[in-house]
Formats: C-alpha cells, structure tokens, sequence
C-alpha cells in the first residue's frame, strides 16, 4: 500500500516557518539574555522554576526531567552543573536506592530571585508586548490545544 504524503501547502509552509523563526528567536533572546544578566541558560533557569514550586523545594531527579521536557541524562547533566555553583543538591531516594531527589538550596533560591524580575520583563518584553490582548489569549488556546494534542491529555 502507497501512503500519500500530505504536503504542506502554500500558507501552511510559511505559517510553520513563521512558527519555527518566532519560538527559536524568543527562545534563543530569553536565554542570551538570562546568559548575560543572571549567568544560567534557560535550561538551568527552568530547573530552579520547577525546583522552586513544589512542597520542600524538592523532586525526585526522573520527575523533574518530566517537567522540564529533559532527558535524564540532560538534566542530570544540568543538576551537577548546578551543584558545582551550590544552587541545587542531590539526596538519595529513601524509598527506592537507583532513585535521587534533587532540592533547591538556598542559594538557588536567592539565584532565581535575583534573577527572575529581568527574566519575566524579557518575556513581557519580547512576547506580551508585542501582542494584542486577543492574540494573548489566541496564543494560549493554540498552545494549550498543540500540548494537549502531543501529550495526549
């Protein structure tokens, strides 16, 4: 049997590469920015984010690399980058011995507070301000429909 391929017409081939150029250059603005001002990508950014949201400050290692859309390798990468420079610290799991609990010190903490203003005014910066209210809530419903429809959720 010979699948049809369904190629993208006119209008969808410039609505993707308007898409792709839009999420790479903000993308790649964020980070500079948070490079030059906060010294952490925003890979390390997001680990604190996540690290500083839940109860105790902490998450087993597999649950963060969930979260931050990671590999386990990546992220355990990133966690012994961040325990080089004090802002994270690895325990081992009391209820299983392969597993680890990564935890949000208090100097990363105190980084991702020193950081966080200039970051949020990036994104309100490069993204909010550049959009209608309408288109706001355009780009919410399109994005919540894309997560949903690639997560399965």
């Amino acid at each position: 049997m010979t699948v049809m391929t369904r190629w993208l017409d006119h209008d969808e081939q410039q609505t993707w590469r308007a898409f792709l150029a839009a999420s790479r250059a903000l993308t790649d603005t964020l980070d500079r920015e948070l490079q030059r001002d906060a010294g952490m990508p925003h890979a390390y950014y997001e680990i604190l984010v996540r690290l500083s949201e839940v109860p105790g400050r902490r998450l087993r290692m597999s649950e963060l690399a969930d979260l931050t859309g990671s590999s386990r390798s990546r992220l355990s990468h990133a966690v012994a980058r961040l325990e080089t420079v004090g802002w994270v610290r690895r325990e081992e799991c009391p209820t299983d011995r392969r597993g680890q609990i990564a935890v949000l010190t208090e100097a990363g903490f105190a980084a991702l507070a020193a950081a966080a203003p200039g970051h949020v005014e990036g994104v309100r910066r490069h993204l909010f301000d550049a959009l209608s209210p309408a288109q706001v809530d355009q780009l919410r419903r399109i994005s919540e429909t894309l997560v949903a429809h690639l997560t399965g959720s």
